[in-house]
């Protein structure tokens, strides 16, 4: 690989996850790419994951590695801007609490965004069950995305993101504090005339166990319609239009 020399910043908002966090970090410490810090922003755990974390880092001794801790649970998307506010890096990078990069994700990724001279990247990635098994089912991405299109298909997962802080501003990253934040996200910087690219390349394995909010269908409906009308402010056939789209594409990854 040639020699980038760019920081990583690694964002990981940690919420009662003892279960899964200490596989989640090795993912990030075992990365083929090592030039890279990781915040782990504890949001307020209520189940021992904080003091898990302190223990494991105590033994581990990396400095590259911050535990930042908040007062109170303030949700994901605080927590996110919280690391966010502190990363040196100049690249940013979102991994969920309970989410697996495969060892080459940051490299290839890093490779891709160079190759296409793209402020944000993201790649294909797996289902994975309680275990962080893959079970086989890849949700594959497109080579490219604008606002419109990104409108009608979210495909863009949260852990598979890669920001370049030298071509999108650091302050446009923030994420907007309502349900699906991730999403919403994706929208304010397309909207704002950058492209998304996508690696369609399996680097990443999405754990569903414990996930209520995205197994409930009822709510995923609520949450993107919202988007489609509060947030984006669209119309009300121009929602139907686009949620049309949506709902047959997230229908067809889960099968």
């Amino acid at each position: 690989m040639s020699d980038i020399g760019k920081t990583v910043s690694v964002i990981i908002p940690v919420y009662n996850v003892k279960d899964y966090i200490r596989d989640t970090v090795d993912s990030v410490l075992t990365q083929t790419w090592q030039d890279w810090e990781l915040l782990l922003v504890e949001d307020g755990s209520t189940d021992g994951t904080r003091e898990l974390l302190e223990a494991y880092l105590e033994r581990i001794r990396d400095e590259r590695v911050r535990l930042i801790c908040l007062p109170e649970n303030g949700g994901a998307a605080n927590a996110r801007n919280q690391g966010l506010l502190q990363a040196k890096g100049r690249y940013i990078a979102y991994l969920d609490a309970d989410d697996l990069w495969e060892k080459e994700k940051l490299e290839k990724e890093l490779l891709f965004a160079e190759r296409n001279r793209a402020g944000f990247v993201f790649t294909g990635y797996e289902f994975a069950d309680e275990n962080g098994k893959g079970t086989g089912k890849i949700v594959r991405v497109p080579e490219h995305m604008n606002y419109h299109q990104a409108l009608k298909n979210t495909t863009i997962f949260t852990s598979t993101v890669l920001f370049d802080t030298a071509v999108i501003a650091k302050e446009l990253l923030e994420m907007p504090k309502v349900k699906s934040e991730d999403t919403a996200l994706w929208w304010k910087i397309l909207r704002n005339g950058y492209m998304a690219y996508g690696l369609d390349e399996n680097l990443v394995r999405y754990r569903r166990a414990g996930r209520t909010l995205s197994s409930n269908k009822l709510e995923a409906i609520r949450r993107i319609w919202n988007l489609y009308r509060k947030v984006e402010g669209l119309s009300l056939p121009e929602s139907v239009w686009n949620f049309c789209f949506w709902a047959v594409r997230a229908v067809s990854r889960r099968i």
